[in-house]
């Protein structure tokens, strides 16, 4: 199957590409939302539609971001309801064909462990991913 490797610091994660809608660059400012998770980090207007964006480091607890790379946005493609996830670098599009079982203490949105060629990934679940985020806004 066919995934988007993208980056969080040094931490490689991927996605699969059917559950992509876009990547787009991060916008410079927010516009923060009264009383969400932290780990909501505001919204964006993308040509004319209003997206939530959540930080994926946070979400996943991996930590706040250490430098200042060039943020970008990845869309879920969630019907008819926008999700965007701030992450770091997009890597590309490999094919993993192995994906072995999550850590013990992983995330729930974590499928699994794979590996490209000697670098390890963690692979995402796109439908887990929108749990955990549905999970935050209900949970204080």
């Amino acid at each position: 199957m066919r995934h988007v490797l993208f980056r969080l610091e040094k931490d490689r994660y991927a996605l699969p590409l059917a559950a992509i809608r876009e990547v787009v660059v991060a916008p410079t400012t927010w516009t923060r939302v009264p009383r969400s998770p932290r780990a909501m980090k505001g919204v964006m207007n993308l040509r004319g539609r209003v997206v939530p964006v959540v930080d994926l480091r946070e979400l996943l607890e991996v930590g706040p971001a250490a430098g200042a790379g060039q943020a970008r946005v990845m869309l879920l493609d969630r019907g008819r309801r926008e999700l965007g996830l701030l992450i770091g670098e997009v890597d590309g599009i490999e094919t993993l064909e192995k994906v072995g079982p999550p850590a013990p203490k992983a995330s729930a949105a974590v499928k699994g462990l794979a590996r490209l060629g000697a670098l390890p990934v963690t692979v995402l679940d796109p439908d887990a991913l929108d749990a955990t985020v549905a999970r935050a806004f209900t949970t204080k």
